[in-house]
């Protein structure tokens, strides 16, 4: 990655150095510090970084964390500030967008230090005053936001996922919760009791306690209290604390607008590959849920009608989730069609079986079946569902590939369903 400056450039890259550039030192790339200087590059902190970019001192970042919920939340407050007035970038898995406009494609959820200094700089350049982040455990872990002066940090909930990389869930949870050591502000779930916090300017959200009623179907969420009432496209419980925690950050950062708010979230259609609805008959919902906790928030929102679910898990990736993952899915479906996700460099069929393992263990009885070909486990779900069923297909949401051995083939869920529903009305 570089960055332009007036006179020379800041790169993570050291073979971009040259004589009088600034190379970044960060932890992902030390040991080229010595490359680097050789080429007569001036090393220098993610700090002085930021510094030189010239990020002007009221562009506020707002960082979001937590194991589900982040990309709806920040999508959803992106769109809210953007229909305040208020011009704000949204990054995270993805990608990063300006309202309706991509400026980087799907990456990491929380890219290396210059890069979401770059998106930054160009949010700058389209006129945003607010960039709202996706932070991931990864991220705070290998140090790559260090330097970024949040405004404000937000956490959604924790639950079982990345234990491949931070191998306990204490350590994970130790990750996320280095997250808000500090005294800026901060907005916590106060229903999770996962996650520890500085104290210090420390606010909260919350459904337990709060004497809310609401009410949920496929279609809406509707709220209302003695203070706050308000209805969404958006459906799940889930959704119902997602649209909470925005409703809070931009009480925060916009005091005084809470009506203007309350029109954007009703105004928001929901996010791409996250509990979207693909068909209406039969119904189709595509998500994201790759973890145990993900999954049942999803089903369980579901379980009102008969379940046909379509799920895999992803290779190279934490295995100790997998049993757990097929044991709630067999819990809430009618049938449960175990395939492939994103394999990697793993056998699917030996993901499939772990799968298998833990839903043989559910105590509903849901009919079990695996297929390893993903394209053909969507086909059986429709040619198997029923009037008043419904199909959800987990764990892929709106990617547009499916990685095996290292090479990403195009593949997309909602492409699919929509491919198979026109062949099968023709």
């Amino acid at each position: 990655m570089k960055i332009e400056l007036k006179d020379t450039f800041i790169t993570d890259n050291s073979t971009q150095c040259e004589k009088g550039c600034y190379f970044v030192k960060t932890r992902s790339n030390a040991q080229f510090e010595e490359h680097a200087k050789q080429a007569g590059a001036i090393i220098i902190t993610p700090q002085k970084a930021y510094e030189l970019a010239k990020i002007p001192a009221d562009f506020k970042i707002i960082g979001i964390t937590g194991t589900n919920g982040k990309t709806t939340t920040a999508t959803l407050l992106a769109h809210i500030l953007n229909a305040l007035g208020l011009k704000c970038a949204n990054c995270g898995t993805r990608g990063a967008f300006i309202g309706s406009l991509q400026i980087a494609p799907k990456a990491l959820t929380t890219n290396q230090f210059l890069t979401t200094l770059a998106l930054i700089k160009t949010s700058l350049e389209h006129g945003c005053s607010h960039f709202v982040m996706e932070v991931s455990s990864h991220a705070i872990a290998q140090n790559r936001i260090e330097a970024l002066p949040f405004a404000l940090k937000i956490f959604t909930n924790l639950s079982q996922d990345h234990l491949d990389y931070h191998k306990s869930f204490e350590e994970y949870a130790a990750a996320k919760s280095s997250f808000f050591e500090g005294e800026g502000k901060k907005l916590i779930n106060k229903d999770d009791p996962h996650i520890r916090y500085n104290k210090a300017n420390a606010h909260f959200y919350a459904l337990k306690g709060s004497g809310a009623e609401y009410e949920i179907d496929e279609q809406n969420i509707s709220v209302g209290s003695q203070n706050l009432e308000f209805s969404s496209h958006l459906y799940g419980r889930f959704n119902l604390y997602n649209i909470l925690c925005a409703f809070s950050a931009a009480d925060l950062l916009v005091p005084n607008k809470k009506n203007e708010i309350i029109a954007a979230i009703a105004d928001f259609a929901g996010v791409p590959g996250r509990t979207e609805l693909i068909s209406k008959d039969p119904v189709v919902i595509v998500d994201f849920a790759h973890t145990p906790d993900g999954i049942e928030k999803v089903l369980s929102s579901l379980a009102a009608r008969p379940l046909i679910v379509v799920m895999g898990a992803g290779g190279d990736r934490d295995a100790s989730k997998r049993p757990i993952m097929g044991q709630i899915a067999a819990t809430f479906a009618k049938t449960l069609i175990i395939t492939s996700d994103n394999p990697r460099s793993e056998e699917p069929q030996k993901i499939i079986e772990q799968i298998k393992a833990g839903a043989n263990k559910a105590t509903k009885g849901a009919k079990i079946i695996t297929e390893s070909d993903r394209k053909k486990a969507i086909a059986l779900a429709l040619s198997l569902v029923k009037k008043d069923e419904i199909i959800a297909i987990l764990g892929k949401g709106d990617e547009y590939y499916q990685e095996i051995n290292g090479v990403k083939h195009p593949f997309s869920d909602a492409a699919v369903v929509r491919e198979l529903l026109k062949t099968k009305s023709c």
